[in-house]
């Protein structure tokens, strides 16, 4: 995998708990700060999807009706 340098500023109190993380795990500081970005992206990137989703589910009248829902998980109508 080719890598670009990105520089960025952190807190001093988000600066202070990677610091103490790196050296709790032993990983580097650029290792746990681009293994959270790339979690965040994957989550982020998950949640579009899941939404446009749901939004061509509803164009497209692809819904359950509230009662069933309830109905479904045992909530009174």
């Amino acid at each position: 995998m080719s890598s670009e340098q990105f520089s960025l500023r952190l807190p001093k109190e988000t600066k202070s708990r990677l610091e103490q993380l790196s050296a709790a795990t032993g990983r580097t500081k650029a290792y746990l700060a681009l293994d959270a970005i790339e979690k965040y992206l994957d989550m982020e990137a998950w949640q579009i999807s899941a939404i446009q989703q749901g939004l061509k589910d509803v164009e497209n009248e692809n819904t359950v009706p509230i009662n069933k829902v309830k109905s479904d998980w045992g909530i009174s109508v």
